[in-house]
């Protein structure tokens, strides 16, 4: 199922290409070489051939949707205080935690139960439970699907960031798009087919191990743009002091380079993966600077997203980039809310006093995700894109430590949700028990989760696999089952 081909001329036989390996490294050392012209022969190439200019591959099966959005929120969201409302918590509240067995806080201290921090309300035909501190995702409750009853593994940052991501709490294992990458491909030869959007602040735990391609071919590896920067990948314009006779001299000769070594060694898919990558580089100079430019948007589409409103520190920016990368073609975007540790906070990790803490990162959150999801619909694109809203774990129902505001990771009961393509709208999925401690009804894991987000693409978990070190991997591993009660 890869798609790794890389179709270049042979040498004639007997003829010895002039360029040496070393002479080839020394030669395109110098940096990106500006080699659109090897990208659009390689193309001619493919159109005399008859063989099909684009990459995409097929699905195991039809698919709902054509595309992915992720909005990951670092830091642990509290289920208790956003979308998972427990009327017999406000009744426990200020009493001893009991009958749970062994704390799973991290910082193991348990202190006395804690009501939510916010009002809650119904909203919707689907009377969907959100509390006050999102005003605006709270119009959206028809459009999506809840799911209260996800389970991870780990209740350390981290692997539990790597786990949502990849599937496995340990480093090293392709994430979710990387695999939508290799098992689809792409369908836009200018851009990436996976594009991250951290945010502007700072990355999440585990940095950009979170979007690897592991043991996948690097090609399928997730693109980070700079969002704290005007120039969003570095790079891709040729220096000033470069001529345009110079530089379509050196297009020319890393052409014919690069055709003959690897004409010459047909075997090396580092060199094919590494070539490609140069070359939709040489395409994205380009592409991207048209892609994100926000100037074209009305000023009505501005300001549904609060591109103007200094509070969302620019992550509003991020979600209209995503809306404009996904009618590019762009496969997959990862929007990331919220960056790693530090004093003040950058993501959701409430542990000294959760109010304060989501307060804070709400208003970066609320009204840019909320316009996504309203945008992609205005635009006739909710249909066939599938929208992933996400974070690592929850937050306990009790307090860390005795009298104090704050709650501690969660691991056994948190919420997400899903929305779009082949999704039903209105709906909850899975309960936790009463106080939010535990998955009660409809338990859900996180290979449930990427089980499920696979086969709205068409693709069978258990048949997209990758051979690597004996073993025929796969983004579930060993585990999964596709959420059936979630499709429409």
């Amino acid at each position: 199922m890869s798609g790794d081909r890389l179709y270049a001329p042979t040498i004639p036989k007997g003829q010895v290409s002039p360029f040496s390996r070393r002479h080839f490294l020394w030669n395109s050392g110098g940096g990106l070489g500006a080699i659109a012209l090897a990208w659009m022969l390689n193309r001619d190439s493919l159109k005399a051939s008859g063989s099909p200019e684009r990459s995409a591959l097929q699905p195991h099966f039809a698919a709902k949707a054509k595309r992915v959005v992720q909005v990951f929120c670092a830091g642990g969201v509290s289920h208790l205080d956003t979308f998972d409302y427990k009327p017999e918590l406000e009744k426990r509240d200020g009493k001893s935690l009991e009958g749970k067995g062994e704390n799973l806080g991290f910082f193991g201290q348990p202190g006395r139960l804690m009501k939510s921090v916010y009002g809650f309300n119904q909203y919707g035909k689907s009377g969907a439970w959100v509390s006050s501190l999102l005003p605006h995702l709270s119009q959206c409750v028809d459009d999506v699907c809840f799911l209260h009853s996800m389970v991870a593994k780990s209740n350390n940052h981290t692997p539990a960031a790597f786990q949502m991501n990849s599937g496995f709490t340990l480093n090293g294992f392709p994430c979710l798009g990387s695999w939508l990458s290799y098992g689809l491909g792409t369908e836009n030869e200018n851009l990436p087919a996976f594009v991250v959007l951290p945010d502007p602040r700072g990355l999440p735990a585990g940095g950009s191990i979170n979007w690897t391609s592991g043991f996948l071919p690097a090609n399928h590896q997730g693109v980070a743009f700079r969002t704290q920067s005007g120039e969003p990948v570095p790079d891709l314009q040729t220096p000033k002091s470069i001529s345009l006779s110079a530089r379509l001299a050196d297009m020319q000769m890393l052409s014919t380079m690069n055709r003959e070594f690897a004409a010459g060694h047909p075997g090396d898919d580092a060199f094919a993966a590494r070539l490609r990558a140069y070359e939709l580089a040489a395409q994205m100079q380009a592409s991207i600077p048209e892609a994100t430019d926000l100037s074209s948007e009305t000023e009505a589409t501005q300001r549904m997203y609060g591109l103007d409103e200094p509070a969302n520190k620019g992550f509003a920016r991020n979600c209209l980039t995503a809306r404009r990368l996904l009618e590019r073609g762009v496969r997959f975007v990862q929007i990331l809310n919220g960056g790693s540790f530090g004093s003040p906070r950058i993501n959701w990790d409430g542990h000294e006093n959760v109010k304060e803490n989501h307060d804070a990162q709400a208003l970066t959150m609320d009204k840019p995700v909320a316009a996504l999801i309203q945008d992609l619909k205005q635009r006739g694109m909710f249909e066939d894109t599938l929208f992933v809203w996400s974070t690592e774990f929850g937050r306990s129902p009790a307090t860390q430590g005795l009298g104090a505001p704050g709650r501690d990771h969660h691991p056994t009961a948190f919420t997400c949700f899903l929305a779009g393509a082949g999704v039903k709208k209105g709906m909850s999925y899975g309960t936790s028990d009463e106080i939010g401690y535990f998955a009660a009804e409809n338990k859900v894991t996180i290979p449930d989760f990427h089980a499920t987000i696979l086969h709205l693409l068409g693709l069978n978990h258990e048949k997209l696999t990758f051979y690597h070190n004996g073993i025929n991997r796969r983004l579930t591993d060993v585990h999964g089952q596709v959420i059936d009660g979630v499709l429409s």
